[in-house]
């Protein structure tokens, strides 16, 4: 959805009561995973910290969604949790309007299977701009010891702007994996204060 001004916390209440009775507007699960040539990979990896520590730092933000602390993109609720099929909406401020749109955690990584490794996955809703999933994970690697931070999405454009508008768009989604990494790293150092 997009909007000529910021939603109000109302509007935002409306449009995830809504979005809590959306499909997810790709398929199948898990897409992050095994993508294909039709869609567009992106990933990034960049160290966030060292150690145990920033490690369980690095899970703590996660979980309190911080990867979102970047200013022009804003997650609602703001504390919304991690489980399988919670909703949110992403309100995302560019090019001087607002798009909202929803999308679902679809499954978690790590955790007690894999206790290097923890993250979850959410998928786009239909009402979202795009089509996808996108994979937040924090590791740490065994040998080195460094906590990394990974952004893992596949995507295609479903609403006509983002279609028309494709470029702008994969500029923007660079910049958010960029400031989302910041944000992440920022989050696990002033823990440590």
């Amino acid at each position: 959805m997009f909007l000529a001004r910021r939603p109000s916390i109302a509007d935002i209440e409306r449009f995830l009561d809504r979005s809590r009775r959306l499909p997810l507007s790709y398929g199948p699960i898990g897409l992050v995973n095994r993508p294909s040539h039709n869609h567009t990979l992106d990933e990034q990896f960049i160290a966030i910290g060292l150690g145990e520590t920033d490690f369980d730092r690095a899970r703590i933000a996660l979980t309190a969604w911080k990867q979102f602390d970047i200013g022009w993109v804003e997650l609602f609720p703001k504390q919304a949790p991690i489980e399988t099929g919670t909703v949110v909406a992403v309100l995302i401020r560019h090019l001087g309007f607002w798009s909202l749109n929803g999308a679902r955690v679809v499954y978690h990584v790590g955790g007690n299977d894999n206790p290097t490794s923890f993250g979850f996955a959410y998928g786009t809703l239909t009402n979202h701009a795009e089509n996808g999933e996108e994979l937040f994970e924090v590791r740490i690697d065994p040998v080195s010891n460094d906590v990394l931070y990974r952004i893992r999405a596949v995507s295609w454009p479903q609403s006509p702007l983002a279609r028309i508008g494709y470029p702008i768009v994969r500029l923007l989604q660079a910049r958010f994996r960029r400031d989302s990494a910041a944000a992440m790293r920022r989050a696990v150092s002033e823990d440590a204060h």
